[in-house]
């Protein structure tokens, strides 16, 4: 069985130890976290965790984060390539806070376990599985947190470096099947999964992404709130991220322009050619105007139709 075969079917299991590992520690910890996410930080207790977006003070997103709330800190994992921006970001923010910050990214490894199987395979292991999305328990030395990469329900294992073995070892033992970067772009696509630094970027307001659950609008002030506000007042975006389907085998390039009526109506941010579905899944900001007319898109001449997440 493939790894992709497995994130339908059984479990797939994804290294995603590139991504950022940031702690924060001090009495002021969740007080600064919560004045520079989107979510609702202060309130969490230990064993639960958010999804949250880090914004600009003109709302745009600079990152997105899953946040867990530890004993003694918390722990931020966002994708590779912001991981020093973040960690700056953060520090450029303590003042007069009692707030340290050290990156763990070496010292630790994340892996993710997907697919229809997953939770059975950490229960055959003795896990002790999370009771809801974002929330986390302690399996041992590994943190296992109820979160997933692609879209398909699954988890997050965070580990100490030296663990990793013996980890990947016991899961794969369990049935686990390892999938290539390749294989989880394929399954995120096909589930409508953004992936910040690809279809989400600095150029983005927070409510364009679709993420809503990244938004907490009952939380008090942070930075970049008043542009979140601003966009929820007003009711809509001008664009927003949207799945397609493309009625092709050969996916359309980063950039590639959607067309409606003859007009320019939005771009393609990422693409695969799915197996399964035998056309390209892809995703693209694509103008509400166009939406709303439900005029037939299409992208390098193939049809691109809309579609709902699974």
């Amino acid at each position: 069985m493939t790894g992709y075969d497995a994130f339908h079917e059984s479990a797939a299991l994804a290294d995603l130890s590139s991504r950022g590992r940031i702690l924060a520690a001090g009495e002021d910890r969740k007080r600064l976290l919560h004045a520079l996410t989107t979510n609702q930080i202060e309130k969490l207790m230990p064993g639960e965790g958010v999804y949250a977006f880090f914004l600009n003070a003109q709302g745009r997103v600079l990152a997105d984060a899953i946040i867990l709330c530890r004993e003694q800190d918390l722990l931020i994992s966002v994708e590779p390539e912001v991981r020093e921006k973040i960690r700056s970001h953060i520090d450029h923010y303590i003042i007069a806070d009692d707030v340290t910050l050290a990156d763990c990214t070496d010292s630790t490894v994340e892996l993710a376990l997907e697919g229809p199987g997953a939770a059975a395979i950490l229960e055959q292991l003795g896990a002790p599985l999370p009771g809801r999305s974002f929330g986390f328990a302690d399996w041992g030395r590994v943190t296992l947190v109820m979160a997933s990469a692609t879209g398909t329900p699954g988890f997050r294992l965070i580990a100490p470096a030296e663990a990793r073995g013996v980890l990947v070892e016991s899961l794969t033992s369990a049935g686990a099947v390892a999938a290539s970067a390749e294989e989880r772009e394929t399954v995120r696509l096909e589930n409508g999964t953004p992936r910040y630094g690809v279809d989400v970027t600095e150029a983005h307001i927070a409510q364009e992404a679709g993420l809503t659950h990244a938004l907490n609008f009952n939380k008090g002030c942070y930075l970049g709130q008043e542009i979140v506000e601003r966009v929820r007042s007003r009711g809509h975006v001008n664009k927003a991220l949207c799945p397609l389907a493309v009625e092709t085998r050969t996916p359309a390039p980063p950039g590639a322009k959607l067309i409606a009526d003859g007009s320019e109506a939005g771009e393609i941010t990422s693409a695969a050619f799915s197996p399964r579905l035998n056309l390209v899944r892809a995703l693209a900001y694509v103008r509400a105007a166009a939406l709303a007319s439900a005029s037939p898109l299409t992208v390098e001449g193939a049809a691109a139709k809309p579609v709902q997440k699974p």
